[in-house]
């Protein structure tokens, strides 16, 4: 049966060297996919050729120094690897993650984390060839966002493939709720350097996603049902408009994306969608407007127009696998592992970046409260929020409130 992991590390510590050539000492990595331009890192101080721990790392399309979904991880991996003494390599893959992943499993990488959002070659094979899970059963692979490792009937599938899933589906709920609440009390919040839309003219909220995935949708879906929270208490209609395929590397994209949305009267766009959402946050500092960004604490990029980041911090899952591997325990954990609000792994922001900004103090305090309030609830089960990332789907018919356009 498998069971959630609560992460035993509640912060992972960041290192300030970039990973490229981080680390005083040992010898550099030598394993790279043929034909990648991936980064190679140095090995650690500490760390020797005749070392039987080797740990790899593939980035998403976004690369290593991203806003936070890799770079969270990136560092950490660095850090802790050097810690142990162990050789690292982080890839950045040109030719496709099945060749990475094939490459550095060849090359005897022990433990080897992927962040794209890729399972095919690994999980079911690709061209006729085995899976890599059953072609290489002493490496270790984990997988972030989804569960593909399973059968039809529920059963793992490969013992040597670990899911992380972040519950940010309830983070993504919070954000919604405190979107409304903060917008239905604007002219009270708000004064100059700001142009909202007028709660008279439209009530409504963007979201731009990298790729259409459940990886993606899993923020969409508690996005909208924290809107949907929060506009039924108040008796009010919000539109949504989605852009599911927006990429993650062009940032003039978000830009655009998201001035149509503030003309369309939304007072929000929620950017999950990697260095697009840079366009996205500097649009809403130009137009006066607000943004929500993910994975690190990002509210001062643009202070005073990022309400709140919902956060995904890899790096947790990263060093807590890596040190379970390293200390003989990683056969003992279970498949999936699930990293909630109470982890420390994903929650929002405490938006006081924004608050600074505000008129009324009192009146910020109170909706801080409110969300605080309904983030218990979510901790004691009384609300459940849709979670793509297990498979679930909107339930559209429970949506009153708001009009996904």
């Amino acid at each position: 049966m498998k069971r959630k992991l609560m992460a035993l590390v509640l912060a992972c510590a960041m290192i300030a060297a970039t990973v490229a050539g981080c680390g005083s000492g040992g010898n550099e990595t030598t394993a790279q996919p043929s034909g990648e331009e991936g980064t190679q890192a140095d090995a650690g101080e500490g760390s020797t050729a005749g070392n039987d721990f080797k740990v790899a790392f593939v980035c998403s399309e976004a690369g290593q120094n991203d806003s936070g979904y890799n770079k969270s991880a990136c560092d950490t991996i660095a850090e802790v690897a050097s810690e142990l003494g162990v050789e690292y390599n982080i890839i950045e893959p040109t030719n496709g993650v099945a060749q990475a992943l094939e490459t550095l499993a060849a090359d005897g990488y022990n433990l080897i984390f992927s962040l794209e959002y890729d399972f095919e070659a690994l999980i079911n094979g690709v061209g006729g060839g085995l899976p890599l899970a059953e072609q290489y059963p002493d490496t270790w692979f984990v997988v972030f966002n989804d569960n593909p490792n399973v059968n039809e009937d529920g059963s793992v599938k490969y013992d040597n493939v670990i899911s992380v899933l972040f519950d940010v589906h309830e983070a993504s709920y919070l954000a919604g709720y405190a979107y409304v609440l903060v917008n239905e009390n604007q002219e009270q919040l708000f004064g100059d350097g700001y142009n909202l839309a007028p709660l008279d003219t439209a009530r409504a909220a963007g979201f731009v996603g990298g790729t259409n995935s459940n990886g993606i949708l899993v923020y969409s879906y508690g996005f909208i049902e924290g809107i949907e929270k929060a506009a039924s208490e108040l008796g009010v209609t919000y539109d949504y408009y989605a852009k599911y395929d927006a990429g993650f590397t062009d940032s003039a994209t978000g830009s655009t994306v998201a001035g149509t949305y503030y003309d369309n009267g939304a007072n929000i766009v929620f950017a999950d969608c990697g260095t697009v959402g840079d366009g996205i946050t500097s649009r809403a500092n130009e137009e006066g407007r607000l943004a929500i960004q993910v994975d690190a604490d990002l509210d001062s990029t643009q202070p005073g127009y990022i309400l709140t980041s919902v956060l995904k911090i890899t790096g947790v899952p990263v060093e807590t696998i890596t040190r379970a591997y390293a200390d003989g325990t990683i056969g003992e954990m279970d498949n999936l592992q699930s990293y909630d609000l109470e982890s420390g792994a994903t929650g929002i922001t405490d938006m006081s970046v924004i608050g600074g900004h505000v008129q009324d103090a009192d009146l910020w305090n109170e909706i801080l409260q409110k969300v605080n309030d309904v983030a218990d609830q979510i901790k004691s089960g009384e609300i459940v929020v849709t979670n793509a990332q297990d498979g679930e789907s909107l339930d559209t018919s429970a949506i009153t409130h708001v009009n996904i356009k």
